[in-house]
């Protein structure tokens, strides 16, 4: 089939027969829901930049499993320019939709398991790996998203997965058939799994043996009998809906959703189960996605950051404040804090390394130290805009005060700024900068930067484990000249 434009990926999603639900209503029409709909817009951004000339080389590439030329979103990567193009592709992406577009968790599932079921296949003699080849290239071949589903509800997070009250609150296998699985449980927080064409599975932890029913990897179709999508509710999310919604919006084009997602006793074919029971490999996948979804922090958020830095700059300048010093010292500080941000993206790219299948992984330790940083600046990024902006940003009145023959003309006359600029501009701007920072879009900016790719200690953990403290501690020794 080859690249689909955005419009034949929207086409695409009105042949699935997905069951959502909102507000305790089933979602017939998903495609067209005015609050669904800006999250789809966001995926299909990722499809209309890769038509485009100027971004063909960060948005497409070559397949290493068919040699055609395919989304980017769909990679093995095959180098460190690879990786380093997988970050500026984020950003070039967090930049055009201000918001999360949804297929980086895909992308990332992709790379941990070609390597993981790799090393699998050649432990135990399976076919993990084939498996996963035919599916990657079913998926490149006919440009599909893909959402990455790891997060499991986790129930009494003391105990293991095996000993918990209700077995359901960790995804598990609840039947062995000769010609595949029935798995029951749910996973959490899936962002645009209703903007996505199949649900790649994968354990979201590592486990032990009595675990075994919980190591499990896969991928179906969205629309596979017992998968039901509950969206998660947002800030702001009904102004969407409401009657001539235009400025309250924020963001009216683009945003994100996210849902619980219920595994009903779905059942899995043989031909599309990537981990079965091999509890020694969850955590050798688990570590590896979190490495290369800890790396594209380093590049969404920091296009996001872009448009945020941008949108507070300009209010500077619809307030009459942008020659101020602190206003400018304010802009720099936001700036630095997210360059830093794409420096780990890149670093920890520039220093990966092959992995024993031949695609190639990110340095896990500067991975970790980018997604710790993330879990910080975003929010210090966010408060800087706060302050820019001004308290107006959340006491304006809304689009009807504004249309209202009555109050309409006080809105306009006592809330403009500079003479030179419309009421109506800044208010957008304003509105923009809400969405962001408290609205729609803050869950995939803020909220999401703390807990998003595994919360703070989880990159702690991982730090302490590979900063080679020893190394350290014998360099100094050396340099201190001491002899046991």
């Amino acid at each position: 089939m080859g690249l689909m434009t955005g419009e034949e990926y929207v086409e695409s999603l009105r042949k699935l027969n997905l069951k959502v639900y909102m507000f305790g209503e089933k979602v017939d029409n998903v495609v067209d829901n005015p609050i669904i709909r800006p999250s789809m817009n966001s995926v299909k951004m990722t499809y209309d930049l890769a038509q485009m000339p100027e971004y063909e080389d960060l948005m497409t590439t070559t397949s290493s499993i068919t040699g055609k030329k395919i989304n980017r979103f769909s990679t093995l990567h095959q180098s460190t320019d690879d990786l380093i193009k997988k970050v500026k592709m984020q950003r070039l992406c967090g930049q055009k939709t201000a918001s999360c577009f949804q297929r980086c968790v895909g992308m990332d599932a992709f790379n941990s398991e070609y390597s993981t079921t790799f090393e699998l296949d050649k432990a135990y003699g399976t076919k993990y790996h084939e498996n996963f080849v035919k599916f990657l290239t079913y998926i490149q071949e006919n440009d599909l998203v893909v959402d990455g589903a790891m997060t499991d509800p986790k129930g009494d997070r003391g105990l293991s997965p095996s000993k918990q009250e209700d077995p359901d609150m960790y995804l598990h296998v609840v039947e062995r058939r000769p010609d595949g699985i029935v798995v029951r449980g749910a996973k959490a927080h899936q962002t645009g799994i209703c903007n996505s064409h199949e649900v790649l599975v994968m354990p979201t932890q590592a486990m032990r043996p009595e675990d075994k029913d919980y190591a499990v990897s896969f991928s179906v179709p969205t629309d596979t009998k017992g998968i039901i999508m509950i969206l998660g509710r947002q800030s702001c999310d009904t102004r969407k809906s409401e009657e001539g919604a235009d400025i309250d919006v924020g963001n009216y084009n683009y945003g994100g959703v996210e849902a619980l997602t219920i595994f009903d006793n779905v059942f899995v074919p043989n031909e599309r189960i990537f981990l079965n029971g091999e509890t020694e490999f969850a955590g050798m996948l688990v570590e590896r996605f979190a490495g290369y979804h800890r790396q594209s922090y380093g590049g969404c958020k920091v296009g996001v950051g872009d448009v945020l830095i941008g949108a507070a700059a300009v209010a500077a300048e619809y307030n009459g404040t942008s020659k101020v010093s602190h206003i400018k010292d304010k802009l720099i500080e936001m700036t630095h804090l997210n360059e830093t941000l794409y420096a780990c993206g890149i670093a920890c790219s520039a220093e990966g390394h092959k992995t024993e299948s031949g695609n190639f992984i990110i340095d896990l330790l500067l991975a970790n130290v980018c997604k710790q940083n993330v879990t910080r600046f975003p929010y210090e990024i966010v408060r800087l805009a706060e302050d820019i902006a001004g308290g107006l940003m959340v006491t304006m009145p809304s689009d009807k005060d504004f249309k209202d023959p009555i109050v309409g003309p006080y809105c306009e006359k006592y809330l403009k700024g500079v003479a030179s600029v419309s009421t109506e501009n800044r208010m957008r701007i304003l509105r923009l900068i809400e969405n962001m920072a408290l609205g729609t879009a803050a869950v995939g900016y803020r909220t999401e930067s703390m807990h998003g790719a595994g919360s703070p200690q989880a990159q702690r953990i991982m730090i302490a484990r590979q900063g080679n403290l020893p190394r350290k501690k014998a360099l100094a020794k050396v340099i201190a000249r001491i002899k046991e």
